[in-house]
């Protein structure tokens, strides 16, 4: 017999990502609705509405663009290209330009010596 075997969509890294944005959501739409309206009339249909729209703003970026791009990266440009951070070039100073620097003297302030009189 041939059973066709799904795979759950929601995996226990999936649901803890999702009550992860879900908290955040909810403490956001908490500050935000009171912030602007304070605790007044429809506070708790201002909360909900406004959770949800926060909800689904960061569900949508960090559940589906972002492993997207990251999806799309690695399979356009290759593993190499996602796998390996880009190097920093460091230039090397030149030993004269040190040199000079620790060389100095510190100055003083002299005072000028045949200043102008003005009546």
């Amino acid at each position: 017999m041939n059973r066709f075997v799904s795979s759950s969509w929601f995996t226990p890294a999936l649901l803890r990502r999702a009550g992860v944005l879900a908290g955040v959501s909810f403490l956001l739409a908490l500050l935000l609705v009171t912030y602007v309206f304070g605790f007044s009339n429809h506070f708790f249909g201002r909360l909900l509405s406004a959770f949800f729209v926060i909800f689904w703003l960061l569900a949508v970026t960090f559940l589906g663009i972002v492993p997207f791009v990251n999806w799309a990266a690695t399979r356009w440009f290759g593993k190499e290209w996602s796998a390996t951070p880009a190097e920093s070039v460091r230039r090397a100073r030149p030993v004269s330009a040190t040199v000079a620097v620790n060389n100095r003297k510190p100055t003083r302030p002299v005072p000028r010596q045949n200043t102008p009189k003005h009546p």
